[in-house]
């Protein structure tokens, strides 16, 4: 009967973070609303308020300007790349005691972890994506 009570304790405590997580944005705009209706948040909404960068500044032109996706594509890689960086260091953390049991095992698949990195690099530099402008 202990095992239960542990299994639903842990529902418990999701629903409790569920609820609060709900409640908190809810409460939030409600108190946004109410303080807008009592007068202590004001509403004055001004043509350059409503402008499209809302800061004040005027737009130049009235087209859209095209943005240079290589920038974006870039970062996505950097990203990406940083991230596979991360999974390495637990790797090497537990080598040492990974190495009694599974120590081939897991270098072979560090390997192919790597390789599959290494492969991703060269098609992207293949496909000039690692050229700035």
């Amino acid at each position: 009967m202990e095992e239960y009570s542990i299994y639903f304790e842990r529902y418990g405590y999701f629903s409790l973070f569920f609820v609060v997580a709900l409640l908190v944005p809810a409460g939030m705009l409600f108190a946004s609303f109410l303080f807008k209706i009592i007068g202590i948040r004001k509403n004055n909404p001004t043509p350059v308020k409503t402008d499209i960068y809302e800061a004040g500044i005027r737009t130049f032109s009235s087209r859209w300007s095209g943005f240079n996706f290589r920038y974006y594509t870039f970062a996505m890689m950097f990203l990406i790349f940083d991230v596979e960086v991360i999974f390495l260091f637990p790797w090497a953390a537990s080598l040492i005691k990974l190495n009694d049991a599974y120590g081939l095992i897991v270098l072979i698949e560090m390997f192919v972890f790597i390789g599959v990195l290494i492969l991703g690099w060269f098609l992207a530099w293949r496909q000039k994506a690692m050229e700035w402008i």
